[in-house]
């Protein structure tokens, strides 16, 4: 499924950077977009293959990833550098918008709640893929969830990397939708919409693939449910994304904010 993506999804992100380039546009935002999805494909995809059932079948030839791990991360810093696109919205109302409470912005509030049941959620996952022995964890598994136990360990090591690497980024987006002036925001929140595009991409598609074996695919009778699920899981950080590359007032700096540093 990986490889479904690559040649589908990142060849589109590739022309598209490539048009950007040939027009004299910034490729910024597509450009981290990219990272966060291809960084996301690197951190499951090596170790999965290492660490899993396909572990005693390396060679030589696992070096040839060495440039797919490299360059990403090369690619990164040069594209983060590139100057973002201004905002020419008046300060005074850049600080209209950031005087409004949480309350009275319903699209962050549901923002905000998306990203504490998706912290449940990944520490739910992540504590199955660690082999929890509890009866709730059984039962997920065994009924909604079995290719969480394909020996592969791909979908073990996605929970991890969920656990360990997108919770962090939830306390931070909380952060940055209850405190203005995160700068930073819209860009880890395109390199999140990226990787969990990706991920939940193959995710999905290996859980219901026909080359999957049979007692690892989702149960016919639980697939409506996982599918919702997994979608609005993959989906939340896309609309996340484009609400702070859209309207980023709330998280500009203000004179307010330099005189405070």
């Amino acid at each position: 499924m990986i490889c479904y993506w690559d040649g589908s999804a990142h060849y589109l992100m590739y022309l598209l950077m490539v048009a950007a380039i040939a027009w004299e546009e910034s490729y910024r935002t597509m450009g981290l977009y990219w990272v966060g999805s291809i960084l996301m494909s690197v951190a499951v995809l090596l170790p999965g293959t290492v660490v899993g059932k396909y572990g005693t079948k390396l060679s030589a030839a696992i070096l040839l990833n060495v440039p797919y791990v490299c360059l990403p991360v090369c690619a990164g810093f040069k594209i983060y550098k590139h100057p973002s696109v201004s905002n020419n919205l008046a300060p005074k109302a850049i600080q209209e918008i950031q005087r409004k409470g949480l309350l009275r912005r319903p699209l962050d509030l549901m923002f905000v709640i998306y990203f504490i049941f998706s912290t449940g959620f990944c520490i739910f996952r992540g504590l199955i893929a660690l082999d929890c022995p509890t009866e709730l964890c059984r039962q997920y598994v065994q009924l909604q969830e079995p290719y969480l136990k394909d020996p592969a360990a791909y979908p073990k090591l996605q929970m991890l990397v969920y656990m360990f690497y997108c919770i962090p980024y939830y306390t931070f987006a909380l952060s940055g939708l209850l405190f203005p002036g995160y700068t930073w925001m819209p860009d880890l929140a395109l390199l999140h919409a990226g990787g969990l595009a990706q991920a939940q991409f193959a995710y999905i598609g290996a859980s219901l693939h026909a080359r999957t074996p049979y007692i690892y695919r989702v149960p016919e009778e639980a697939r409506n449910a996982f599918l919702v699920i997994n979608i609005l899981f993959g989906i939340m950080p896309q609309l996340f994304a484009y609400r702070c590359v859209s309207w980023p007032e709330f998280f500009m700096k203000t004179k307010e904010h330099e005189k405070d540093e």
